[in-house]
């Protein structure tokens, strides 16, 4: 159960709190009339938080949370090292699932105070 600001609850795991987190950004995606075709899909170490479809485009989606504003903005851990980790998982999801001839785009969204921030297109393979 969430607080009616939508935060998880404090004494909460960190993972308990990401999955909240995680099935908020799926309904998010969702109102705009994306599918959820995978949630914490998983390449060996590697992770992709939720990989959602409208039509031809295919989105990799990183949640990213902060209770509290002292590390920064959630969207500043998305690093070099986790977009390239991104980049390998979703090489190898395409691989795995066969899937060619889509529009490909990778999004961050990050709760910051339980406030959903959309990074649409965070950024690019080879950057």
């Amino acid at each position: 159960m969430t607080p009616s600001d939508g935060r998880p609850r404090p004494g909460k795991s960190r993972r308990t709190i990401g999955a909240q987190f995680e099935q908020r950004a799926a309904e998010y995606f969702q109102k705009l009339g994306f599918e959820v075709i995978e949630k914490n899909w998983q390449a060996g170490h590697r992770e992709i938080d939720l990989i959602i479809k409208k039509d031809r485009l295919v989105v990799f989606v990183e949640v990213k949370s902060s209770s509290s504003a002292s590390f920064g903005h959630p969207a500043e851990r998305v690093d070099k090292t986790k977009k390239d980790r991104l980049i390998s998982a979703a090489q190898q999801y395409l691989l795995e699932k066969n899937i060619e001839g889509v529009d490909l785009r990778f999004d961050v969204v990050t709760f910051a105070g339980g406030r959903l921030e959309h990074f649409p297109d965070a950024f690019e393979v080879g950057q």
